[in-house]
């Protein structure tokens, strides 16, 4: 009976496939909105003395160490100089201040840490963009791991190790032949 149980052959661990997990890119700081609609006059305006006011007046500590996405939620227009206030209040609290909405503050932070990877440990290597995570990872940051990885990588795929849909894979030079 022993015969016929074959030995158990790992094809996954021996296809030498590695796998990159797009959620070791997310902003390690906290990511919290700083909305400018609360401080408008009538849902309309801002007004300079009491923006300034309020500003003072605000607890700031709530911002420390984290990143704030400045953003205004109404279709208004919001001087410039006012952005430029907010980000003074928060650098003060050793926080970090970032035009737009939480999402787009995510994505960024996460661009620039794609942007900074040095590529070189995955030159023909097959890759598998890990599709599952604990946390939500936007569009974005596959895309911008294609962009990044596609000039190195012998192939991407998407998925699991297991279960993969196969993105890109780099032809063979002609002249080599």
């Amino acid at each position: 009976m022993n015969d016929q149980i074959g030995t158990l052959i790992n094809r996954v661990e021996q296809s030498g496939l590695v796998t990159i997990y797009p959620e070791k890119y997310l902003p390690e700081q906290e990511v919290v909105e700083f909305d400018l609609k609360q401080f408008l006059f009538m849902e309309l305006i801002l007004k300079e003395l009491d923006f300034r006011d309020s500003l003072k007046k605000m607890d700031w500590t709530i911002y420390n160490k984290k990143n704030v996405a400045v953003f205004c939620s109404l279709d208004v227009i919001i001087p410039t100089w006012a952005y430029m206030l907010v980000s003074s209040y928060v650098q003060q609290n050793q926080g970090t201040a970032y035009f737009g909405t939480k999402e787009e503050v995510i994505r960024h932070l996460i661009s620039q840490k794609i942007e900074a990877l040095d590529v070189e440990i995955w030159r023909d290597k097959k890759l598998v963009i890990k599709g599952c995570s604990d946390f939500p990872v936007p569009a974005s940051a596959y895309m911008d791991l294609m962009k990044k990885l596609q000039d190195v990588a012998s192939s991407i795929m998407y998925g699991e190790p297991c279960s993969t849909v196969p993105v890109f894979k780099r032809k063979l030079n002609a002249e080599k032949t």
